[in-house]
């Protein structure tokens, strides 16, 4: 039996506004060794992204042969901006997917969170796993408005690599022209109101929590739950972030399995979102 949670296409679009539907997903790499290996998790993904039919989707962890598969799975009007967090494709991405029929890429760029943010692989924060971030400035084609999108995932084990590193974000959204909307998606690694890492990333923006400030919301639970059962009114570690003149009509923690099996060790958070 498969369990659901009510992040649907369906479940909020009500023709109003731009009815944007934004996803953050760390998709946990794929890994060949049972139990949850990336054969048995497919396709449990497979069928989450189909009924979610996020237009923009921030991932993380994705390595490169499943972020094929999964722009497959999510079908052929998506496509996808990224590159491996050590350069080419042998590394983890921190991944943006798109549905083309609706959005389209007018510039991009990766920086990697480090005191050389330029320098592709680099790491000076005390983390010793390379850690970055990638940027798209898209055009809505329904319309011809354009906003930013930010994805990244944070450190997993230094605090002072967060911090440094959500000072870094910050500091490169303000460079971005600022009469356009942000949407940022990512894993911070730190739970949300409980970090400075929180915080700077709310204080610096100026961004918003789409959680907090969405006019409806799913129940609560930990968005990492490492395959044990589901923590209600956990930590969320997965957040979208926006520009506070974003509207947040509805905010989801979706826990969809199929038979027992997660697609991923995480949750992923979704938002509709409108301005």
């Amino acid at each position: 039996m498969a369990a659901y949670a009510s992040g649907t296409a369906q479940a909020a679009d009500s023709g109003r506004g731009r009815d944007l539907r934004a996803m953050s997903f760390n998709l946990r790499y794929a890994a060949d060794t049972p139990p949850n290996s990336w054969a048995e998790r497919r396709p449990v993904m497979r069928e989450l992204l189909r009924r979610a039919a996020p237009q923009l989707l921030g991932t993380q962890e994705g390595l490169y042969g499943q972020l094929r598969d999964s722009a497959e799975d999510l079908g052929p009007h998506y496509d996808w901006v990224g590159t491996g967090r050590a350069g080419g494709s042998l590394d983890e991405f921190a991944a943006v997917f798109y549905d083309v029929r609706r959005l389209a890429p007018v510039g991009y760029d990766h920086f990697w969170l480090s005191g050389t943010p330029y320098l592709i692989g680099s790491t000076t924060w005390g983390n010793t796993v390379i850690r970055m971030a990638t940027w798209v400035r898209f055009r809505d084609l329904r319309d011809g408005a354009e906003f930013y999108a930010l994805n990244t995932h944070l450190d997993h084990a230094h605090q002072y690599s967060r911090e440094r590193s959500a000072a870094l974000i910050t500091d490169r959204l303000g460079a971005l022209d600022p009469a356009l909307p942000r949407i940022v998606t990512g894993d911070f690694n730190v739970a949300a109101h409980k970090n400075p890492v929180y915080d700077a990333m709310l204080g610096g923006g100026p961004l918003v929590d789409s959680w907090d400030a969405a006019e409806e919301r799913s129940r609560q639970y930990a968005t990492f739950h490492g395959y044990a059962p589901l923590v209600p009114d956990g930590d969320r570690i997965d957040w979208i972030l926006t520009s506070p003149a974003v509207r947040t009509r509805r905010a989801v923690i979706n826990t969809f399995s199929r038979h027992g099996q997660f697609p991923s060790d995480h949750l992923p958070v979704q938002a509709w979102l409108d301005w």
